[in-house]
């Protein structure tokens, strides 16, 4: 799975990874992760570290693989997520994932990919808001194919 993210401090998506680490065993022996944040390298290590992944998570500073991708920018998702997903964006504030530093655009959405063994791209979300992922159970799902 190839994963694009938002800034490294998004509260949203350190809840994301910290579901993708805290599940992980879940998945098939032979599934990885590679998780992209749009973010400077020091900011994402800073925040990341804590996080422990068993996959590589990876900074994107000048965007050249979201573009690649097609990753999207979006003022009405970030609104959105912000107010329809507000008990998501607490929750995350709550385990100590405040965006104290915004290094990157707060307008990008995030997008999961599912790429076979061969390199296809079998599955292709794009966020519909700054906390809109693909389900945990079709990602588990894929990977135990």
């Amino acid at each position: 799975m190839l994963s694009f993210l938002r800034f490294a401090s998004c509260p949203f998506c350190n809840l994301r990874i910290n579901e993708l680490v805290r599940r992980f065993g879940e998945f098939g022996d032979d599934f990885t992760i590679i998780a992209v944040f749009d973010s400077p390298l020091d900011n994402l290590t800073r925040h990341a570290e804590g996080h422990k992944a068993p996959f590589p998570i990876l900074a994107d500073e000048n965007n050249k693989y979201y573009r690649e991708y097609g990753i999207e920018h979006s003022v009405i998702g970030m609104l959105k997520g912000m107010f329809l997903r507000m008990p998501t964006l607490l929750k995350g504030m709550f385990k100590g994932y405040i965006p104290t530093t915004i290094k990157g655009s707060m307008t990008t959405m995030p997008a999961d990919f599912l790429i076979d063994r061969e390199g296809i791209i079998q599955v292709a979300y794009y966020g519909k808001d700054e906390g809109d992922h693909l389900s945990f159970d079709s990602v588990k799902e894929f990977s135990l194919k």
